[in-house]
């Protein structure tokens, strides 16, 4: 059994140039969403607008640029699309998003888009809402 998808052998990890992962990181919209699902481990792109108050087609033009640089993954399940950190990020750069996640877990906005999250209603399972 695998314990972690870094200790897969076919799973290698990236080479992520940290001037790309921190222009990433540098706009408000794209370091909320990361720090969610850094939180939360997969999210579907009704769920981030609901949490981020935003609309599909902004979220998702930041979730495009995200993935664009290989900082999150994406997977299809019907019309829906579920994000998630990329599976082979380089381990400097999940500790980074871990540690930011922990330094602002009580701060506005990031708070208040876990709560928003957590009050959502019919949040996806196997199935998106629509």
């Amino acid at each position: 059994m695998v314990d972690s998808i870094y200790d897969n052998p076919y799973v290698t990890r990236m080479s992520l140039e940290a001037e790309s992962f921190y222009a990433a990181l540098a706009h408000p919209l794209r370091l909320r969403a990361l720090l969610l699902l850094q939180q939360e481990g997969e999210l579907c792109v009704c769920e981030l607008t609901h949490a981020l108050g935003v609309s599909q087609p902004m979220i998702s033009r930041h979730l495009a640029q995200l993935r664009q640089s290989g900082v999150v993954g994406d997977r299809r399940q019907g019309l829906w699309v579920y994000y998630r950190l990329h599976e082979a990020l380089p381990a400097w750069a999940s500790q980074v998003l871990a540690a930011t996640a922990d330094g602002v877990a009580d701060q506005s906005p990031y708070d208040d888009d876990r709560q928003a999250l957590a009050g959502m209603v019919d949040r996806p399972g196997n199935a998106c809402c629509a």
